[in-house]
């Protein structure tokens, strides 16, 4: 019985170690959140991001959809991007604007059905669950 006392603690380790620390099992699955807005300006273009998994994120801009991953524990977020389609609309401003904003996140804060992507230099980009 003693021998079989190392193989139950290795094996609650590894559980421990390979849980979900992102902001996927915080609250942010199984949700789509509306980005209201940037900085206390309301966000004119219809723009989503959804947790795909525990890693990957997906956000339709008001143009193109980009696919991103963010590995880093609650309630930091750090997105890297993977892939975006390239189309052209009139609002390709406001997708430019959103990207340059997300790169720049470094905080994530989910509250209930509010989502907060932040920096510590006054970024704060404001979601609302849609469902």
């Amino acid at each position: 019985m003693l021998k079989f006392i190392p193989l139950l603690l290795l094996a609650a380790l590894t559980n421990l170690c390979s849980r979900n620390e992102t902001a996927w099992a915080y609250g942010g699955a199984d949700r789509l959140w509306d980005l209201q807005e940037i900085n206390g300006v309301p966000f004119p273009a219809n723009t989503t991001l959804s947790f795909l998994d525990a890693e990957t994120i997906a956000i339709q801009g008001p143009c193109n959809r980009i696919t991103a991953s963010n590995t880093v524990p609650y309630p930091w977020f750090k997105l890297t991007f993977i892939s975006s389609t390239k189309m052209s609309c009139p609002d390709l401003r406001y997708e430019k604007s959103l990207t340059n904003a997300l790169k720049r996140t470094t905080i994530v804060e989910i509250l209930d059905d509010v989502m907060i992507l932040s920096n510590t230099e006054n970024l704060n980009m404001v979601f609302i669950a849609a469902d």
